[in-house]
Protein backbone atom coordinates (compact mmCIF):
# COMPACT_ATOMS: atom_id res chain seq x y z
CA UNK A 1 0.00 0.00 0.00
CA UNK A 2 1.23 3.48 -0.90
CA UNK A 3 0.58 6.63 1.08
CA UNK A 4 0.00 10.01 -0.62
CA UNK A 5 0.31 13.21 1.43
CA UNK A 6 -1.13 16.61 0.59
CA UNK A 7 2.24 17.63 -0.86
CA UNK A 8 2.23 14.50 -3.04
CA UNK A 9 -1.18 15.47 -4.45
CA UNK A 10 -0.08 19.05 -5.12
CA UNK A 11 2.92 17.76 -7.06
CA UNK A 12 0.89 15.19 -8.98
CA UNK A 13 -2.39 16.89 -9.92
CA UNK A 14 -3.20 19.75 -12.27
CA UNK A 15 -6.61 21.20 -12.99
CA UNK A 16 -6.80 20.78 -16.79
CA UNK A 17 -6.13 17.03 -16.50
CA UNK A 18 -8.33 16.52 -13.46
CA UNK A 19 -11.27 18.36 -15.06
CA UNK A 20 -11.05 16.06 -18.08
CA UNK A 21 -11.04 12.98 -15.82
CA UNK A 22 -14.05 14.22 -13.85
CA UNK A 23 -15.96 14.86 -17.07
CA UNK A 24 -15.24 11.31 -18.27
CA UNK A 25 -16.33 9.85 -14.92
CA UNK A 26 -19.55 11.86 -15.02
CA UNK A 27 -20.41 10.41 -18.44
CA UNK A 28 -20.68 6.90 -16.97
CA UNK A 29 -18.95 3.80 -15.68
CA UNK A 30 -18.84 4.93 -12.04
CA UNK A 31 -21.31 3.94 -9.32
CA UNK A 32 -21.82 5.84 -6.06
CA UNK A 33 -24.49 4.74 -3.56
CA UNK A 34 -26.06 7.23 -1.17
CA UNK A 35 -23.44 8.53 1.21
CA UNK A 36 -23.64 8.05 4.96
CA UNK A 37 -24.16 11.40 6.66
CA UNK A 38 -24.09 11.41 10.48
CA UNK A 39 -24.44 14.43 12.80
CA UNK A 40 -22.25 14.37 15.90
CA UNK A 41 -23.23 16.53 18.85
CA UNK A 42 -20.51 18.21 20.86
CA UNK A 43 -21.43 20.26 23.95
CA UNK A 44 -20.52 23.90 23.79
CA UNK A 45 -19.64 24.03 20.09
CA UNK A 46 -21.25 23.64 16.66
CA UNK A 47 -22.50 20.23 15.58
CA UNK A 48 -19.93 18.09 13.80
CA UNK A 49 -20.58 15.83 10.80
CA UNK A 50 -19.15 12.40 9.90
CA UNK A 51 -19.45 11.27 6.27
CA UNK A 52 -18.65 8.04 4.43
CA UNK A 53 -18.57 8.31 0.63
CA UNK A 54 -18.06 5.01 -1.27
CA UNK A 55 -17.80 4.53 -5.05
CA UNK A 56 -16.60 1.97 -7.54
CA UNK A 57 -16.22 1.49 -11.27
CA UNK A 58 -18.28 -0.86 -13.38
CA UNK A 59 -16.68 -3.74 -15.24
CA UNK A 60 -17.01 -1.89 -18.55
CA UNK A 61 -15.55 1.37 -17.24
CA UNK A 62 -12.71 2.89 -19.26
CA UNK A 63 -11.10 3.86 -15.95
CA UNK A 64 -10.41 0.23 -14.98
CA UNK A 65 -11.55 -1.71 -11.93
CA UNK A 66 -11.30 0.34 -8.76
CA UNK A 67 -13.26 1.00 -5.62
CA UNK A 68 -12.74 3.43 -2.80
CA UNK A 69 -14.22 5.28 0.12
CA UNK A 70 -13.64 8.70 1.60
CA UNK A 71 -14.02 9.24 5.33
CA UNK A 72 -14.66 12.90 6.13
CA UNK A 73 -15.09 14.74 9.40
CA UNK A 74 -16.41 18.31 9.49
CA UNK A 75 -15.77 19.95 12.86
CA UNK A 76 -16.69 23.67 12.70
CA UNK A 77 -15.44 24.10 16.27
CA UNK A 78 -11.90 23.50 15.06
CA UNK A 79 -11.74 27.10 13.85
CA UNK A 80 -11.35 28.18 17.47
CA UNK A 81 -8.52 25.69 17.87
CA UNK A 82 -6.62 26.92 14.81
CA UNK A 83 -7.21 23.48 13.25
CA UNK A 84 -8.73 22.58 9.88
CA UNK A 85 -12.52 22.41 9.87
CA UNK A 86 -12.57 19.52 7.39
CA UNK A 87 -10.30 16.47 7.62
CA UNK A 88 -10.46 13.23 5.73
CA UNK A 89 -8.83 10.09 4.40
CA UNK A 90 -9.35 8.35 1.05
CA UNK A 91 -8.75 4.60 0.71
CA UNK A 92 -8.27 3.40 -2.89
CA UNK A 93 -8.67 -0.32 -3.53
CA UNK A 94 -8.57 -2.78 -6.39
CA UNK A 95 -11.98 -3.37 -7.89
CA UNK A 96 -10.78 -6.77 -9.02
CA UNK A 97 -9.35 -8.24 -5.79
CA UNK A 98 -10.38 -5.78 -3.09
CA UNK A 99 -6.81 -5.24 -1.93
CA UNK A 100 -5.89 -1.77 -0.68
CA UNK A 101 -3.73 0.18 -3.11
CA UNK A 102 -3.33 3.55 -1.45
CA UNK A 103 -4.19 5.78 1.47
CA UNK A 104 -4.60 9.36 0.24
CA UNK A 105 -4.91 12.62 2.14
CA UNK A 106 -8.68 13.04 1.89
CA UNK A 107 -8.73 16.70 2.81
CA UNK A 108 -6.44 17.72 -0.03
CA UNK A 109 -8.19 15.35 -2.43
CA UNK A 110 -11.44 17.12 -1.53
CA UNK A 111 -9.90 20.52 -2.27
CA UNK A 112 -8.75 19.42 -5.71
CA UNK A 113 -11.90 17.59 -6.79
CA UNK A 114 -14.33 20.19 -5.40
CA UNK A 115 -12.60 22.99 -7.25
CA UNK A 116 -12.31 20.92 -10.42
CA UNK A 117 -16.03 20.08 -10.34
CA UNK A 118 -16.95 23.77 -10.11
CA UNK A 119 -14.58 24.58 -12.96
CA UNK A 120 -16.09 21.76 -15.02
CA UNK A 121 -19.55 23.21 -14.42
CA UNK A 122 -18.22 26.67 -15.29
CA UNK A 123 -17.22 25.39 -18.73
CA UNK A 124 -20.91 24.80 -19.40
CA UNK A 125 -22.45 27.67 -17.44
CA UNK A 126 -20.22 30.76 -17.63
CA UNK A 127 -20.00 33.21 -20.49
CA UNK A 128 -16.91 32.59 -22.61
CA UNK A 129 -16.02 36.28 -22.31
CA UNK A 130 -16.01 36.30 -18.49
CA UNK A 131 -13.20 38.54 -17.27
CA UNK A 132 -13.79 39.17 -13.55
CA UNK A 133 -13.81 36.46 -10.89
CA UNK A 134 -14.85 36.99 -7.27
CA UNK A 135 -13.78 34.51 -4.59
CA UNK A 136 -15.94 34.71 -1.46
CA UNK A 137 -14.16 33.14 1.50
CA UNK A 138 -10.47 32.73 2.22
CA UNK A 139 -10.30 29.30 3.80
CA UNK A 140 -8.23 26.31 2.72
CA UNK A 141 -10.45 25.60 -0.31
CA UNK A 142 -10.45 29.16 -1.66
CA UNK A 143 -7.06 29.16 -3.48
CA UNK A 144 -8.01 25.93 -5.24
CA UNK A 145 -11.29 27.48 -6.37
CA UNK A 146 -9.47 30.49 -7.83
CA UNK A 147 -6.89 28.37 -9.67
CA UNK A 148 -9.51 25.93 -10.98
CA UNK A 149 -11.77 28.67 -12.35
CA UNK A 150 -8.75 30.41 -13.87
CA UNK A 151 -7.91 27.20 -15.73
CA UNK A 152 -11.14 27.36 -17.78
CA UNK A 153 -11.56 31.13 -18.33
CA UNK A 154 -9.05 33.95 -18.80
CA UNK A 155 -9.77 36.34 -15.95
CA UNK A 156 -8.26 39.81 -16.03
CA UNK A 157 -9.13 40.40 -12.39
CA UNK A 158 -9.66 38.21 -9.32
CA UNK A 159 -11.26 39.89 -6.31
CA UNK A 160 -11.20 38.24 -2.88
CA UNK A 161 -13.67 38.95 -0.07
CA UNK A 162 -13.65 37.39 3.38
CA UNK A 163 -15.54 38.16 6.57
CA UNK A 164 -12.14 38.81 8.12
CA UNK A 165 -10.38 41.27 5.79
CA UNK A 166 -6.91 40.10 6.77
CA UNK A 167 -7.77 36.66 5.35
CA UNK A 168 -8.73 38.22 2.03
CA UNK A 169 -5.47 40.16 1.96
CA UNK A 170 -3.39 37.05 2.61
CA UNK A 171 -5.19 35.03 -0.07
CA UNK A 172 -4.95 37.82 -2.63
CA UNK A 173 -1.19 38.07 -2.04
CA UNK A 174 -0.83 34.30 -2.44
CA UNK A 175 -2.82 34.28 -5.68
CA UNK A 176 -0.83 37.23 -6.98
CA UNK A 177 2.38 35.31 -6.27
CA UNK A 178 0.89 32.47 -8.35
CA UNK A 179 0.41 34.81 -11.31
CA UNK A 180 -3.21 35.94 -10.93
CA UNK A 181 -4.17 39.62 -10.84
CA UNK A 182 -5.78 39.26 -7.42
CA UNK A 183 -6.81 42.02 -5.03
CA UNK A 184 -8.73 42.02 -1.73
CA UNK A 185 -11.99 43.87 -1.32
CA UNK A 186 -14.07 44.79 1.73
CA UNK A 187 -17.21 45.81 -0.19
CA UNK A 188 -19.00 42.56 -1.01
CA UNK A 189 -22.01 44.15 -2.71
CA UNK A 190 -19.83 46.18 -5.07
CA UNK A 191 -17.60 43.18 -5.77
CA UNK A 192 -20.61 41.02 -6.65
CA UNK A 193 -22.01 43.66 -8.99
CA UNK A 194 -18.68 43.92 -10.83
CA UNK A 195 -17.96 40.18 -11.13
CA UNK A 196 -18.80 37.88 -14.02
CA UNK A 197 -18.30 34.74 -11.92
CA UNK A 198 -18.84 34.55 -8.15
CA UNK A 199 -17.45 31.51 -6.35
CA UNK A 200 -18.40 31.01 -2.68
CA UNK A 201 -16.61 28.58 -0.38
CA UNK A 202 -17.63 29.52 3.15
CA UNK A 203 -19.18 28.19 6.34
CA UNK A 204 -21.83 30.91 6.34
CA UNK A 205 -25.05 30.21 8.21
CA UNK A 206 -26.79 33.30 6.83
CA UNK A 207 -26.86 34.35 3.15
CA UNK A 208 -23.90 36.37 1.93
CA UNK A 209 -25.05 36.90 -1.66
CA UNK A 210 -28.25 38.87 -2.16
CA UNK A 211 -30.24 38.11 -5.28
CA UNK A 212 -30.94 41.80 -5.83
CA UNK A 213 -27.18 42.36 -6.32
CA UNK A 214 -27.00 39.98 -9.27
CA UNK A 215 -27.04 41.22 -12.85
CA UNK A 216 -27.78 39.45 -16.16
CA UNK A 217 -25.05 37.16 -17.46
CA UNK A 218 -23.46 36.28 -14.13
CA UNK A 219 -22.62 32.82 -12.83
CA UNK A 220 -22.90 31.98 -9.13
CA UNK A 221 -20.89 29.00 -7.84
CA UNK A 222 -21.85 27.73 -4.35
CA UNK A 223 -19.71 25.07 -2.68
CA UNK A 224 -20.06 25.89 1.01
CA UNK A 225 -23.28 25.49 3.04
CA UNK A 226 -23.00 21.73 3.46
CA UNK A 227 -26.21 21.32 5.49
CA UNK A 228 -29.70 22.83 5.34
CA UNK A 229 -29.03 25.18 8.26
CA UNK A 230 -26.37 26.99 6.23
CA UNK A 231 -26.78 29.47 3.38
CA UNK A 232 -24.48 31.36 1.00
CA UNK A 233 -27.16 32.90 -1.26
CA UNK A 234 -30.61 34.20 -0.39
CA UNK A 235 -34.03 33.17 -1.69
CA UNK A 236 -34.08 35.91 -4.32
CA UNK A 237 -30.87 34.54 -5.84
CA UNK A 238 -32.53 31.13 -6.16
CA UNK A 239 -35.61 32.64 -7.77
CA UNK A 240 -33.65 34.68 -10.32
CA UNK A 241 -31.15 32.02 -11.39
CA UNK A 242 -31.24 29.02 -13.69
CA UNK A 243 -30.12 26.33 -11.25
CA UNK A 244 -27.74 23.42 -11.81
CA UNK A 245 -26.34 20.93 -9.27
CA UNK A 246 -23.45 18.49 -9.10
CA UNK A 247 -25.58 15.44 -8.25
CA UNK A 248 -29.17 14.84 -7.19
CA UNK A 249 -27.98 14.71 -3.57
CA UNK A 250 -28.04 18.52 -3.72
CA UNK A 251 -31.85 18.33 -3.88
CA UNK A 252 -32.00 17.09 -0.29
CA UNK A 253 -28.57 17.80 1.24
CA UNK A 254 -26.71 21.02 1.84
CA UNK A 255 -27.95 24.56 2.11
CA UNK A 256 -29.16 26.91 -0.62
CA UNK A 257 -30.90 24.66 -3.17
CA UNK A 258 -32.03 21.94 -0.75
CA UNK A 259 -33.00 24.59 1.80
CA UNK A 260 -34.91 26.49 -0.87
CA UNK A 261 -36.84 23.37 -1.86
CA UNK A 262 -37.52 22.47 1.77
CA UNK A 263 -38.76 25.98 2.49
CA UNK A 264 -40.99 26.12 -0.59
CA UNK A 265 -39.01 28.96 -2.17
CA UNK A 266 -38.37 26.90 -5.30
CA UNK A 267 -39.67 23.61 -6.64
CA UNK A 268 -37.49 20.70 -7.72
CA UNK A 269 -38.45 21.51 -11.27
CA UNK A 270 -36.43 24.72 -10.95
CA UNK A 271 -33.26 22.60 -11.09
CA UNK A 272 -32.46 22.26 -14.78
CA UNK A 273 -29.74 19.58 -14.81
CA UNK A 274 -26.96 17.96 -12.82
CA UNK A 275 -23.29 17.76 -13.74
CA UNK A 276 -23.46 14.25 -15.25
CA UNK A 277 -26.25 15.42 -17.54
CA UNK A 278 -24.22 18.46 -18.59
CA UNK A 279 -21.25 16.23 -19.37
CA UNK A 280 -23.50 13.99 -21.49
CA UNK A 281 -24.71 16.90 -23.59
CA UNK A 282 -27.60 18.53 -21.72
CA UNK A 283 -27.81 22.27 -22.46
CA UNK A 284 -26.06 24.55 -19.99
CA UNK A 285 -26.08 28.31 -20.45
CA UNK A 286 -28.59 29.13 -23.18
CA UNK A 287 -28.35 32.91 -23.45
CA UNK A 288 -25.73 35.57 -22.65
CA UNK A 289 -28.07 37.33 -20.22
CA UNK A 290 -29.31 34.52 -18.02
CA UNK A 291 -28.04 34.17 -14.45
CA UNK A 292 -26.74 30.65 -13.78
CA UNK A 293 -26.22 29.04 -10.39
CA UNK A 294 -24.28 25.86 -9.62
CA UNK A 295 -24.65 24.18 -6.23
CA UNK A 296 -22.12 21.54 -5.22
CA UNK A 297 -22.46 19.17 -2.27
CA UNK A 298 -19.65 16.83 -3.32
CA UNK A 299 -19.78 13.49 -5.09
CA UNK A 300 -18.01 10.21 -4.40
CA UNK A 301 -17.57 9.75 -8.15
CA UNK A 302 -15.34 12.83 -8.16
CA UNK A 303 -13.24 11.47 -5.29
CA UNK A 304 -12.71 8.13 -6.98
CA UNK A 305 -11.82 9.69 -10.33
CA UNK A 306 -9.30 11.99 -8.64
CA UNK A 307 -7.81 9.12 -6.61
CA UNK A 308 -7.40 6.96 -9.72
CA UNK A 309 -5.64 9.86 -11.45
CA UNK A 310 -3.23 10.23 -8.50
CA UNK A 311 -2.54 6.49 -8.58
CA UNK A 312 -1.89 6.40 -12.32
CA UNK A 313 0.19 9.56 -12.52
CA UNK A 314 2.37 8.21 -9.70
CA UNK A 315 3.17 5.06 -11.65
CA UNK A 316 0.62 2.75 -10.07
CA UNK A 317 -0.37 -0.23 -12.19
CA UNK A 318 -3.98 -0.95 -13.08
CA UNK A 319 -5.25 -3.73 -10.77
Amino acid sequence: MRVFSSDDLDRTLDFPTLIVELAEAMRGGFIAPHRHHHPIGRAGEPQATHLLMPAWTESASRAGLYLGVKVVNVFPGNAARALPTVTGLYVLQSGRTGETLAAIDGTRLTHWRTAAASALAARHLTRADSKRLLIVGAGALAPFMARAHASVRRYNEVAVWNHRPEGARRLAMSLADAGLNAKPTEDLEAAVSEADVISCATLATEPLIAGQWLRPGQHLDLVGAFNVSMREADDEALRRAHIFIDTDAALTEGGDVAAGILGGVIDRSAVIANLPALCRGAPGRRTPDEITLFKSVGAAIEDLAAAILVWRKSGGAEP
